[in-house]
C-alpha cells in the first residue's frame, strides 16, 4: 500500500476535503503544499484529524526527510543533546515508525530471519514484497442503496437526452426531408440542355444544383447545432437527499487491516498503488449506524482500459446471498506514465516539502487532533531544530503548522489562543514586509479560515462551552451574563486581521453579534410559532387554551427581557470593544422583533376579555417597556410600545362592554315580569363595579382611557333609569307635577272625616321607589353634596356645626385620595386630586356666585378650610417627601373663592 493522501480531515464546522491534484515534484521553494488542502464541505466527517498532504509526495520524499532528521540527530548528538539520543537509539527506529519506513529500509540478515520464522509460525506463509503497477486516485461520490443499479462498471459520460427535445428535434427534421423533397422533385421536372461554353463555365442547371446544395448543407448544419445545443443543455433532475453512509476501502492485494475509510461526497482522494492487472478495488459500505451494507468491487483490468478522470457506478451486492442491494459512484483517475513513477521513486526534495512530511509525522505519532493541538518532548525539539537547522523560514513554519491547526479548529479558548500565538508573528512580518509570495499566499487562505472560526464564536456568543468537543453547546443555556474565554482570543484574532479602527471593520463585528441575536431570537420565538398562523386567518380556541397561550407570550417577554439583562452584564465588563454597545444592538432586535410577534398573536388571537391573562400579558408588556427606558437603552422603530399593541383591543373591549351592558338593560332580557328591579338595580351595579375592576389596570397604566370607561358608566345609568321608567310608565303617569298635593288634600280630608275607604298606593310604585333610593345611594348624598351643605347653613349655624356637616363629605374624599393612590402612579395621583380640589372649589364659587348672604360667606369659608385641609394633609401624607411645593398650592378655583371672601 502507498500513502495516503488524506486522514479524514473535519473542521469543527464542516471537514476538509481531501487533496485532489497530484503531486508536484518541483524542488524549488515556490511550492506550496497548502494548495492540496481542499475546499470545504457540508458533510461531517467522524474524526476531528487534519489533512495530511506530504504523505502525497510518495516515498522518495518520506526517504529524503528521515535521512534529514538523521543527519540532524547525529550532529546534535555529538554536541550532548539528550533529546537526540532520543531517535538516534535502536538503529531510529522511531524515526522509521514515524515515517512508515520500518518495510521499506534494509534491515539486518538476523533480523529478517527472526521475522520470518514468526510470521512462518503464525500465518504459515511468507508475504512477498509487494509490487506496484501504476497509481490509481479514487473519489466516493455518491452511493445508492436501490435495486436500479447497473448490470457492471460503466462510464456515464454519455447522458440520456430528454424526449421531449428529442421528439422536437424529429419534428423539425422530418419537415426539413419534406420541403427538401418537394424542392428536389419540382427541381427534377426542369429540363435544359447541357450546354457548355467554350471557357468551361457552369450551364444554368449546374449553378442551380449547386445554390441547391449550398443553401440545403446551410440548412441542415443549423438544424444540427440547435439539436446538439438542445440536449446538451437538457436540465438534469435533482436527486433527492440520501442517508449518510461510509466506505471503506481496499486493495485485494493488501491486509485487511490496511483501509482507508472515505464519505461520498466529502471530495475525499486516496491514492492505491496496486500490484498489478489482476488487483481489485474492494469497496464495503455501511449506514451512519455502522450497519453492514453491502460491498462493491472494481477490478483493475477494467479501470486501466480507459486512462484519465472517469465517473463510473458499480454495483454494490449484499453478502452472503449476492443480493444487488445499490450501486456506487466513483471518481477514478488511473494513471501508469513514466512522470508518476519518477515521482514517487526520487527527484529533489525542498527544504518546506522535507519539513512538512517530518511535522506530519510528529503529528501523527503525538495523535494531533481536536483539542490535542501542540507537540511536546522530544518530536517539538525535532520539529523545532529541523526548522532552524535547515533553513526553514519562522514564518513558513508557524504558518504550517496552523494550517493543520485550522483543519480541526474549534471556537475554545484553547484553539484560539494557540492560533493567536501562531499567527502574532506572522502578522508581524506581513507588515515588515519580509513573507514570501508563498508564505504570502498561505496566509490569505489561513485569514479565511479563521475569519470563519473567530465568526463562529461571535455568532454564538452566548452558546460557547469549552468542555464540548465541539466547543458548542446543544442544550439552551439560560440567560447568566457570562463570558466565555473563549471570547477574549476571538477579539483579538479579529484586531490581528482587522483594522479595528474602519468603520467597515466595526460594522462587520457588530453584524455577528446581530447573526447571534438572531439565533437566540429564532430559539425562543419558535416556542410561540404555533400561535401565529402563515394563513393570516383569526384562530378560534377556548379559554383555557387562549389563557395557555398569553402566558407564553409572556413567557417569551419575560426571556426577552433576561437576555438583555444578560447582555448588560456581558457590556460592563469592559471585555468588548468601546463602540460595540451590545445591549442597544441585542435590545433593538429583541424589541422589534417581540413586537412584531405580538402583534401577530393579537391580530390572529385577539382577546375577548379582560381576563387575568390577558392583563397579565399586559402589565408585562408594559414593564418590558419600562425597564428598556430604565435602563437607559434607546427606543427603536417599530419596537415594543405597550400601549399601540393593545389600544385597538381596548377599544374593542370598550365598546364591547357596553354594548353587553345596554343589552342587559332591556325590558326583555333585564326586567323582566318576573324579575324584581330591586334585583336588576343590584345586578347592573355589581356589572357596572366589575367592569370598574376590570378596567382598573388600563386606567392605572394609562389613565387617558378614564374618560372612555366613564361614558360607559354613564350610558348604562342613563339606559336603566330609562328602562325603568318605560317598566313603570302607567304608574308614573299619576305622579305628575301638581297631581301629589291635590290627590294629598283629598285624602287627608277623607281621613278627617271618618271615611273607611283610604287610599292604597300600588306595589310597583313602592318597588320603584325603592329601586330609585338605592340607586341615589351609589351617589352622593344630600349629607354629602357640598352645595347642599353650604346653602342649607343658616346664620346661627356656628362653625363647629359646619364642620360636623362637612364630615361625611371629608370621609368621602378621604376615602376616594386612598383609593386613586392605590390605582395610579404618583405624578397621576397627583393631577387627579389637584383637578378634583378644584372641581369642588367650583362648587364652592358657584354658590357664592349665586348667593352673598353673609351666612353663605361663612359657610364657604369653613367648606374651604375643610377642603384645603383635606387635599393638602392627604396628599402630603400618601407622596411624601416626593410631594412638590407647586402641588399643594390651592388650585385656581380655591384662589378666586379666597379673592372672593376677602371682599
Amino acid at each position: 500500500m502507498g500513502p495516503k493522501v488524506s486522514n479524514a480531515p473535519q473542521d469543527f464546522w464542516k471537514p476538509s476535503r481531501g487533496g485532489s491534484s497530484p503531486a508536484s515534484n518541483d524542488a524549488n521553494r515556490g511550492h506550496d503544499p497548502s494548495t492540496k488542502q481542499a475546499d470545504v464541505s457540508s458533510n461531517p466527517l467522524p474524526a476531528g484529524l487534519p489533512a495530511y498532504h506530504a504523505s502525497e509526495q510518495g516515498p522518495w520524499c518520506t526517504v529524503i526527510s528521515y535521512d534529514a532528521c538523521v543527519r540532524l540527530c547525529l550532529k546534535y548528538f555529538f554536541e550532548g543533546s539528550s533529546e537526540a539520543r532520543v531517535f538516534l537509539e535502536k538503529e531510529c527506529s522511531l524515526l522509521q515508525t514515524a515515517f512508515c519506513l520500518d518495510q521499506k529500509l534494509l534491515q539486518p540478515e538476523a533480523e529478517l530471519l527472526s521475522k520470518r520464522a514468526s510470521e512462518l509460525v503464525v500465518h504459515g506463509v511468507l508475504k512477498k514484497p509487494q509490487k506496484t503497477f501504476g497509481k490509481l486516485k479514487v473519489e466516493v461520490r455518491k452511493v445508492k442503496m436501490v435495486v436500479d443499479a447497473p448490470n457492471g462498471c460503466t462510464f456515464s459520460s454519455i447522458k440520456n437526452p430528454p424526449v421531449l427535445k428529442l421528439q422536437k428535434f424529429n419534428r423539425r427534421l422530418s419537415g426539413m426531408k419534406s420541403t427538401v423533397h418537394s424542392e428536389w422533385e419540382a427541381l427534377k421536372r426542369v429540363r435544359v440542355a447541357p450546354k457548355f461554353s467554350p471557357k468551361g463555365s457552369l450551364s444554368h442547371q449546374s449553378l442551380a444544383y449547386l445554390h441547391f446544395g449550398t443553401h440545403y448543407m446551410r440548412d441542415m448544419a443549423g438544424l444540427l447545432k440547435v439539436g446538439i445545443t438542445s440536449l446538451h443543455n437538457a436540465p438534469t433532475l435533482p436527486e433527492p437527499a440520501q442517508e449518510t453512509y461510509l466506505c471503506s476501502l481496499r486493495l485485494k492485494s493488501s491486509s485487511d487491516g490496511d483501509v482507508t475509510r472515505m464519505q461520498p461526497g466529502s471530495c475525499e482522494t486516496h491514492v492505491f498503488l496496486p500490484d498489478g492487472m489482476r488487483d481489485d478495488l474492494i469497496m464495503e459500505v455501511t449506514d451512519s449506524k455502522g450497519k453492514y451494507c453491502g460491498h462493491a468491487i472494481a477490478q483493475m483490468a477494467d479501470i486501466a482500459d480507459d486512462l484519465g478522470d472517469k465517473l463510473r457506478w458499480c454495483p454494490i451486492y449484499h453478502e452472503p446471498e449476492h443480493e444487488l442491494v445499490g450501486r456506487i459512484q466513483l471518481n477514478i483517475h488511473y494513471s501508469t506514465s513514466t512522470d508518476e513513477s519518477n515521482n514517487v521513486k526520487c527527484g529533489i526534495v525542498a527544504e518546506t516539502i522535507a519539513y512538512d512530511s517530518v511535522l506530519e509525522a510528529a503529528m501523527k505519532v503525538q495523535k494531533f487532533k481536536q483539542r490535542n493541538l501542540l507537540l511536546h518532548g522530544p518530536w517539538k525539539w525535532l520539529v523545532t531544530k529541523f526548522a532552524a537547522y535547515y533553513g526553514v523560514s519562522d514564518a513558513y513554519a508557524k504558518l504550517r503548522y496552523l494550517s493543520y491547526v485550522m483543519d480541526v479548529a474549534t471556537p475554545t479558548a484553547d484553539c484560539l489562543n494557540v492560533v493567536h500565538d501562531l499567527l502574532s508573528p506572522v502578522i508581524a512580518c506581513k507588515v515588515k514586509g519580509t513573507l514570501s509570495s508563498q508564505e504570502n499566499r498561505m496566509l490569505v487562505k489561513l485569514s479565511d479560515k479563521i475569519e470563519q472560526t473567530v465568526a463562529l464564536v461571535f455568532e454564538n456568543y452566548k452558546s460557547l462551552d469549552e468542555k464540548s468537543p465541539s466547543g458548542l453547546t446543544d442544550k439552551p443555556t439560560p440567560a447568566s451574563g457570562f463570558i466565555s474565554p473563549a471570547l477574549k482570543p476571538a477579539l483579538k484574532l479579529y484586531n490581528l486581521l482587522h483594522d479595528i479602527k474602519t468603520p467597515e471593520a466595526q460594522m462587520q463585528l457588530c453584524k455577528y453579534f446581530q447573526t447571534a441575536v438572531r439565533k437566540i431570537l429564532g430559539r425562543h420565538l419558535a416556542e410561540t410559532s404555533e400561535f401565529v398562523s402563515c394563513s393570516g386567518e383569526k384562530s378560534t380556541m377556548d379559554q383555557i387554551v387562549y389563557s395557555n397561550a398569553c402566558q407564553k407570550m409572556k413567557s417569551l417577554c419575560l426571556t426577552i427581557r433576561d437576555e438583555i439583562v444578560s447582555d448588560t452584564k456581558i457590556h460592563k465588563q469592559n471585555v468588548l470593544p468601546g463602540f460595540l454597545d451590545l445591549p442597544n444592538l441585542s435590545s433593538a432586535l429583541y424589541s422589534l422583533e417581540l413586537c412584531n410577534r405580538m402583534r401577530g398573536f393579537l391580530t390572529l388571537c385577539p382577546p375577548i376579555s379582560l381576563s387575568p391573562p390577558v392583563t397579565d400579558l399586559i402589565i408585562t408588556t408594559c414593564d418590558f417597556q419600562k425597564d428598556l427606558a430604565y435602563w437607559n437603552i434607546s427606543p427603536v422603530k417599530g419596537g415594543v410600545d405597550a400601549k399601540e399593541l393593545f389600544h385597538i383591543h381596548i377599544t374593542r373591549l370598550m365598546r364591547d362592554k357596553r354594548l353587553e351592558l345596554l343589552e342587559s338593560c332591556k325590558l326583555d332580557k333585564g326586567v323582566g315580569p318576573q324579575i324584581s328591579t330591586s334585583i336588576f338595580v343590584d345586578d347592573m351595579y355589581k356589572k357596572l363595579e366589575e367592569t370598574l375592576r376590570e378596567y382598573q389596570v388600563i386606567v392605572s397604566h394609562w389613565p387617558e382611557y378614564t374618560l372612555d370607561l366613564e361614558k360607559v358608566i354613564a350610558d348604562t345609568e342613563r339606559v336603566v333609569i330609562e328602562t325603568l321608567e318605560k317598566k313603570y310608565s302607567d304608574i308614573l303617569s299619576t305622579l305628575k307635577e301638581n297631581t301629589i298635593p291635590v290627590k294629598a288634600v283629598q285624602y287627608v280630608q277623607r281621613f278627617a272625616k271618618g271615611n273607611s275607604l283610604p287610599y292604597s298606593f300600588p306595589e310597583e310604585l313602592g318597588t320603584l321607589f325603592n329601586s330609585m333610593k338605592k340607586m341615589l345611594e351609589t351617589k352622593l348624598q344630600n349629607t354629602t353634596n357640598l352645595k347642599k351643605v353650604i346653602q342649607e347653613a343658616k346664620e346661627s349655624v356656628g362653625e363647629s356645626d359646619i364642620r360636623n356637616r362637612m364630615q361625611p363629605l371629608k370621609d368621602i374624599l378621604t376615602k376616594t385620595i386612598n383609593d386613586l393612590h392605590g390605582s395610579l402612579e404618583n405624578h397621576v395621583f397627583v393631577i387627579f386630586c389637584r383637578t378634583l380640589w378644584d372641581r369642588m372649589g367650583q362648587d364652592v364659587l358657584k354658590v357664592l356666585e349665586n348667593k352673598k348672604e353673609n351666612w353663605t360667606c361663612k359657610a364657604s369659608r369653613v367648606a374651604l378650610s375643610v377642603l384645603n385641609e383635606t387635599f393638602a394633609s392627604e396628599m402630603q401624607r400618601l407622596v411624601g417627601h416626593r410631594l412638590e411645593d407647586k402641588d399643594v398650592e390651592a388650585p385656581r378655583s380655591i384662589l378666586e373663592v379666597q379673592s372672593i371672601l376677602c371682599k
